[in-house]
């Protein structure tokens, strides 16, 4: 009954409308307090412009003061007059000078001069290090003021100190009459301090508040407004969401299942454009596919899609057709492709689907099958054809040393019995080499220190190396760099691609050996010499035996120390130039220290 309420529905589950009135609720509330948080803002930031401005007209006034009271010996008639002047500023709505009593000393009001005012409630709190205090009154004519009050201190104890002697001297002098006990003169009781008040007049900053509580009422408002469409246009587009939510969530799982895919995938729009790939045909293909969204595949792709085009056009399918494409200039790479035409439920032709596996490693691997079969298959017929062969070789060096000790020093005869004895000395150093290659001997591993085995085998080669006039370069890692090998066996590898190396460099040269540590924690010692460097055509048979470019070879060299090192769980890797050199890696696995 469920399953079929909610197919009735379209899969969707009704919203209650309580959901939206509460959402419409906590709107409202969020409204209020930001409107409430920025009228307190206003408000704290109008209290500290106007205190600002209060405590610097104190200042500008005492300022004056003290520079009218050192310099021209000014009384309490022309603080006055600097008051009078002072509350002309706009936005001054009064300054006065009172005592701790609230006796009016000095005013711009004249009319408040000698009276008292009632001030004690607020000036006992006054501040002795000097802080500004502020609080809002009532004028006589009804106005609000913004009244900044302070001690007015224009002189210090010092400069009162000097300013007495120099009255003094005025006062000898007859040039000054009464002045001596005048109000703007630092008091000698504490209840006769004297404390300004300057009242501002706050109605400039009340209506740039009200102002800005206009706005932000009017922004809450179309907040308010803009914010309860969009929880009703939510309600509407809900089931439009769920859809396309829907919609998102099965594309997303399907281009993760593409991505992943371990094949190619290339796929074109109804127009013949490309319009997706995945990770792997960029690894197959070699080619950059980020560029190619949009663009025709002869253009990116080998020609007809490697011949596929025209049966692709013909509505044909292809499946698992295996060829070689050359996607990259130099890089030829084996695939088996797939593709076919893709239709829509409609019958309508909305694009094409390529799939391209690679087939490098399982050609890599038939290769690498047949060769251990071939080799298998020689190696066995080698021991037997050996055993045959060495007894009758025996034999005939043996006559042949016979004979060569009984014919005349310089005959012909004599000659020819030492040819014979050497052709014997070969074939059995072929058929050693064939017992060796045919016979797997038990590999003796010990932990072994690659840099000093490099060193001891290149010493074997330096003596030949200098009557070619070639140099020898080795350059070993700093790091000590250990693995289990058998040392004599990895000797014998070294020594026959050292030796190789130097045939291949007849009029002298440069010998270069290096070993490194890889991130993989492998071991890599690369042999490389200038010498005439390997054929193109010839370097995937090198390791296969009895394939030989030498005059005198076996061609049974390389394919012992390709055995050798499989032996150890490395690869040996070349690469050469015809006449540019050739280089051999060994990569062997390290022995953590």
């Amino acid at each position: 009954m469920i399953s079929k309420a909610k197919h009735r529905n379209g899969g969707r589950i009704p919203t209650s409308p309580w959901i939206i009135v509460g959402s419409v609720l906590i709107l409202l509330i969020t409204v209020v307090v930001l409107a409430v948080q920025n009228y307190n803002r206003e408000k704290q930031y109008m209290s500290r412009i106007l205190s600002e401005k209060g405590a610097a007209l104190i200042k500008a006034v005492e300022a004056g003061t003290r520079t009218g009271m050192m310099g021209m010996m000014w009384g309490g008639q022309q603080v006055q007059t600097l008051i009078e002047e002072t509350a002309l500023l706009p936005d001054v709505l009064y300054l006065t000078i009172i005592n701790k009593k609230g006796m009016v000393l000095a005013s711009s009001d004249k009319g408040l001069l000698g009276t008292q005012l009632n001030h004690s409630p607020y000036l006992s709190m006054l501040d002795l290090s000097g802080k500004t205090n502020w609080k809002i009154v009532e004028t006589t004519n009804q106005r609000l003021s913004f009244e900044v009050y302070k001690y007015f201190r224009p002189i210090s104890n010092r400069d009162t100190w000097m300013n007495n002697r120099m009255q003094q001297m005025m006062c000898r002098r007859g040039m000054m009459k009464g002045q001596s006990n005048d109000w703007c003169y630092p008091p000698e009781k504490a209840e006769d301090e004297q404390i300004m008040l300057v009242g501002l007049d706050p109605k400039p900053f009340e209506e740039a508040r009200k102002e800005d509580i206009r706005n932000t009422m009017i922004i809450s408002g179309v907040l308010f407004v803009l914010g309860l469409a969009g929880f009703i246009s939510m309600f509407w587009m809900q089931s439009y969401r769920s859809a396309k939510k829907s919609l998102q969530d099965t594309s997303a799982i399907a281009d993760e299942v593409v991505t992943s895919l371990p094949v190619g995938l290339i796929a074109t729009d109804k127009d013949g454009k490309i319009a997706f790939y995945n990770s792997a045909a960029e690894r197959i293909t070699g080619l950059d596919l980020s560029k190619a969204r949009g663009v025709d595949p002869d253009n990116i792709l080998p020609s007809h899609f490697c011949g596929l085009k025209e049966a692709l056009d013909r509505g044909e399918s292809i499946s698992e057709k295996e060829m070689v494409c050359e996607f990259t200039k130099d890089k030829i790479v084996p695939v088996s492709v797939s593709a076919s035409k893709i239709i829509n439920e409609e019958g309508q032709f909305v694009g094409q689907v390529l799939i391209l596996r690679d087939l490098g490693e399982v050609r890599h691997l038939q290769d690498e099958i047949r060769r251990k079969e071939k080799l298998a298959a020689i190696g066995g017929l080698a021991a037997g054809v050996a055993h045959e062969i060495r007894n009758p070789l025996s034999s005939i060096k043996g006559i042949a040393s016979y004979f060569k000790s009984k014919f005349d020093e310089d005959s012909d005869d004599k000659k020819a019995a030492g040819v014979m004895i050497q052709e014997v000395d070969r074939l059995n150093r072929v058929i050693s080499e064939l017992l060796e290659f045919a016979r797997p001997k038990e590999l003796k591993l010990k932990q072994t220190d690659i840099n000093e085995l490099l060193e001891h085998s290149v010493r074997l080669i330096q003596k030949e190396a200098s009557n070619k006039d070639i140099a020898i370069k080795l350059n070993l890692s700093q790091q000590q760099l250990v693995a289990e090998i058998d040392s004599d066996r990895f000797s014998q590898c070294l020594l026959n691609l050292y030796l190789n190396a130097l045939q291949a460099m007849d009029t002298g040269g440069r010998l270069t050996i290096e070993n490194s540590i890889t991130e993989g924690n492998s071991i890599n010692i690369e042999i490389k010499d200038t010498g005439s460097g390997i054929k193109t055509e010839d370097l995937n048979k090198i390791f296969d035996p009895y394939f030989t470019t030498k005059v005198k070879g076996t061609g049974l060299g390389l394919a012992i120390v390709h055995k050798i090192i499989e032996a150890h769980k490395g690869q040996v890797k070349v690469r050469s130039v015809s006449g540019q050199g050739t280089a051999f890696t060994i990569v062997i696995p390290a022995k953590k220290i």
